[in-house]
């Protein structure tokens, strides 16, 4: 077990605020990590750090629009020096637009495009760049099973797309850095008790996600963040370029 433990670790959380990024803060701060929650709200973030700060971690919270690149930039920089350095990164922000291909905004899907593969590459870049100056780090990037199978029945190729763009990027980065101490691997939920899968859901598009997945349920967002755990920890230390499906079967059918 000790392969797990995340003592002296930092973690930089991209989403934190919020779902699947909350639980990650709360999962890796819980096996030793102290904690950079970053979020475009500050509110939120900064719930989140109070969170981990209760349970006895560090935590230092930073406001941050992930698709503006020179506030990434910042931020990072903001982070290493009140924090020390990033020994972990996990890039969860992201959005969803449902809309039909043929009359998507261009602002819609530019939207999406920004957060979910610019955001993420630019988090990617500034805090790889730490990392790989210290020759080690890991980094773990929130893709989906919607990165290879397409959902059915809304609308989503921009989301789609994007997270298509993870895995391959997830890829390109391990093969570049692995040689310099740097992993860098994916994990990709299926349908998880979200805010924005509970929206989809009330939608009616519901029975239809729960009739394909053989488990017969939604995942958990601790299912996902378990997952994170495992990539981000020196038990993965053989892993890079991998992608974790945590999607109850989804991808079976």
């Amino acid at each position: 077990m000790e392969s797990f433990d995340l003592t002296g670790r930092i973690a930089f959380v991209t989403g934190a605020g919020r779902g699947i990024g909350r639980e990650v803060v709360r999962t890796l701060a819980r096996a030793g990590a102290d904690i950079v929650a970053a979020d475009i709200d500050p509110t939120t973030a900064e719930e989140a750090a109070a969170e981990i700060r209760g349970l006895g971690r560090r935590a230092v919270s930073i406001a941050v629009d992930v698709t503006d690149a020179g506030a990434v930039d910042v931020a990072v920089e903001q982070a290493i020096r009140e924090i020390g350095r990033i020994d972990i990164l996990v890039n969860v922000a992201g959005i969803c637009r449902n809309a039909p291909a043929e009359s998507m905004s261009d602002e819609d899907w530019r939207d999406v495009l920004a957060v979910n593969l610019d955001g993420l590459y630019w988090c990617c870049r500034a805090v790889g760049r730490h990392m790989l100056a210290r020759g080690s780090g890991s980094i773990v990037n929130i893709a989906s099973l919607s990165g290879s199978v397409v959902d059915f029945p809304q609308p989503q190729a921009s989301y789609n797309a994007s997270k298509a763009g993870v895995i391959q990027l997830t890829r390109s980065l391990a093969s570049e850095w692995a040689d310099r101490g740097v992993r860098v691997n994916c994990v990709s939920p299926g349908f998880i008790a979200t805010e924005m899968t509970k929206l989809g859901m009330a939608s009616g598009w519901g029975d239809v996600w729960l009739s394909m997945i053989p488990m017969a349920r939604l995942g958990e967002p601790s299912e996902v963040a378990n997952a994170v755990w495992y990539l981000a920890s020196d038990a993965a230390s053989y892993a890079t370029g991998t992608e974790l499906q945590i999607d109850g079967g989804f991808s079976l059918r």
